[in-house]
């Protein structure tokens, strides 16, 4: 057959006729219409022409006149050859499969096809879907459903598509629901399954999507649409087509008594923190990182609103980049915003950080909520503090056997024959007293050696974590700055690194320090790469000037009016 066709279709024929039928002059929309065109020529066999085959010269009709009102889904040709009246003729068909684009009358205009030409047909399109879309003769359809009827703006919309088909799908695509003013998210790879529908079994093809409209008003997306081509159990390939649409659903505005700055409508919002010590009791200095979590069922994370910061004069904070994470469940989306801050308390006495209260509005319930988070309240100790003020009582306790030995002293006056016997007494108490008074004064001396040998241990150990910090690029830099600052240089009452710049006037100091913020706490700036070094110098170089000029200034051993 194929070697009888490669002979006549470069013979020169003339064209005999061109007829054009279609399976169906009333179709649904959605549907696909077969049409079938046929076409006769004679033609004339010899064996000049019995290897001069060009493919590209295959005949066919301009069935391209169709695609105004009409897609051309697939197509095939079969051809035969018979004798009519000794005369070699040539038989050809052409299936075509059309899927309407509009709906009403359509026409399909007059093909020609070697000088002949077909009749036009006309061919109604009916809106919807008929009406047993179930029944045996339905090869494939899309069902479309929601969770509600009706939302807010902004408001989790769950949406649901189902494909369902016979035979084995050879090839299909089902479309995305869109639309310009909606956020749509896939929740999840797609579900496959059977069902059965009046009888009949159908493989399902199910799909879901949260959908978040930005705009109140109401919502009408667009026809969810497939095309594939399957098989049937006596192996034909036929055109499946369906398109779906859902109905209209109303989105109302925020309503007037929702007291939020940030509108929320969700399922659930709920606030968790983490990281305080249980008592709230704390040091000056200490370094508090504080974890905020804030989690919403139904809502994406990016529609989360950023957490309040505010804290009282004497905490310093310090919070890192928010983390925003969204998971899919069954259910819909699940979205959590965490924030860390580090809290590094600089005065002592009571410190009240505020109450976080998150409002929202319970979309189950259709009533306003809050999240909340209770105020804290801090109690601050101050150890230097506490440590001074135990010298002066130690020192005091120490003195008081002093007045009490003088208070024993007897105050009635001796019998004459005893005046010898207390005269000795007194020398010998002189000696005493002058004895105690030496053991005092060199007692005085290790005294004053001591306590500095500690204050230098208290400054070495805060300097060593300071150096490590600052090499590593710790978010805790600019507040062991400040620690070791206070032991190095007592008195000064430093509560900022600022305000340690500004003492030494080191102006590589200011420069790293305004570095480490920077990639600490500035946008953009988190990936940059760090060298602590520079810092570390500097602050060696501040240390070590110190030290030489204290040891330059030292004060005289023996204090003034001391002989």
């Amino acid at each position: 057959m194929m070697l009888l066709t490669a002979i006549w279709l470069p013979a020169q024929a003339q064209s005999q006729q061109l007829t054009v039928e279609p399976d169906r002059t009333r179709i649904y929309e959605g549907e696909v219409l077969t049409l079938t065109v046929k076409g006769s020529m004679e033609i004339d066999i010899n064996l000049g022409n019995l290897f001069d085959f060009d493919m590209s010269s295959l005949p066919k009709p301009d069935i391209e006149k169709v695609e105004p009102d009409f897609e051309i889904l697939g197509q095939n040709q079969q051809y035969s050859i018979r004798t009519v009246n000794s005369q070699m003729v040539g038989e050809i068909t052409w299936t075509y499969q059309l899927a309407p684009k509009t709906t009403g009358e359509l026409t399909i205009p007059a093909l020609t096809f070697k000088g002949a030409k077909s009749q036009p047909v006309t061919v109604e399109v009916v809106d919807g879907s008929p009406p047993d879309q179930a029944a045996p003769g339905r090869d494939s359809f899309i069902e479309l459903s929601a969770d509600k009827d009706e939302l807010y703006v902004q408001e989790q919309l769950i949406l649901t598509v189902r494909l369902f088909f016979r035979g084995n799908l050879i090839r299909g695509e089902l479309s995305e629901p869109t639309h310009p003013h909606v956020i749509i998210e896939s929740l999840g790879r797609q579900q496959e399954f059977s069902r059965y529908r009046d009888g009949v079994r159908y493989r399902v093809v199910e799909r879901r999507y949260a959908l978040f409209p930005q705009r109140p008003g109401t919502l009408k997306l667009p026809p969810v649409r497939f095309e594939g081509q399957a098989r049937d159990p006596s192996g034909n390939l036929r055109f499946l087509r369906d398109s779906e649409e859902l109905f209209e659903v109303p989105v109302k505005d925020v309503p007037a008594q929702f007291s939020g700055k940030t509108w929320l409508p969700a399922t659930g919002v709920a606030l968790e923190e983490s990281g305080l010590p249980p008592s709230l009791g704390v040091a000056t200095g200490e370094n508090i990182t504080r974890e905020i979590k804030l989690t919403a069922a139904g809502l994406p994370a990016e529609a989360l609103p950023p957490l309040p910061d505010a804290v009282p004069d004497g905490l310093r904070s310090y919070p890192e980049e928010p983390e925003r994470q969204t998971e899919t469940t069954p259910a819909g989306l699940t979205s959590s915003l965490n924030q860390s801050v580090a809290l590094v308390p600089v005065e002592a006495g009571q410190m009240t950080l505020p109450a976080i209260r998150i409002p929202w509005w319970d979309t189950e319930a259709d009533r306003e909520r809050i999240a909340v988070i209770p105020e804290r309240t801090l109690t601050v100790n101050d150890p230097n503090a506490v440590a001074s003020t135990a010298s002066p009582e130690s020192n005091q306790g120490n003195a008081d056997p002093e007045p009490d030995a003088g208070a024993t002293e007897p105050q009635i006056s001796p019998a004459p024959d005893e005046t010898g016997l207390w005269q000795w007494l007194a020398l010998l108490l002189g000696i005493l007293w002058a004895g105690t008074l030496l053991a005092w004064w060199r007692s005085g001396k290790r005294r004053n050696v001591t306590p500095q040998l500690t204050e230098h241990r208290y400054e070495d150990a805060a300097f060593d974590r300071l150096i490590k910090a600052a090499r590593d690029g710790a978010a805790v830099t600019p507040e062991l700055v400040v620690e070791w600052a206070n032991l190095h240089s007592p008195g000064h009452g430093f509560r900022s690194a600022a305000d340690v710049v500004d003492h030494f006037g080191d102006q590589t100091l200011a420069t790293e320090l305004r570095r480490l913020q920077a990639r600490l706490f500035a946008p953009g700036h988190e990936n940059d790469a760090w060298d602590g070094r520079p810092l570390a110098q500097a602050l060696e170089k501040i240390r070590k000037h110190k030290q030489v000029n204290t040891s330059a200034d030292l004060p005289p051993l023996y204090p003034k009016g001391l002989s």
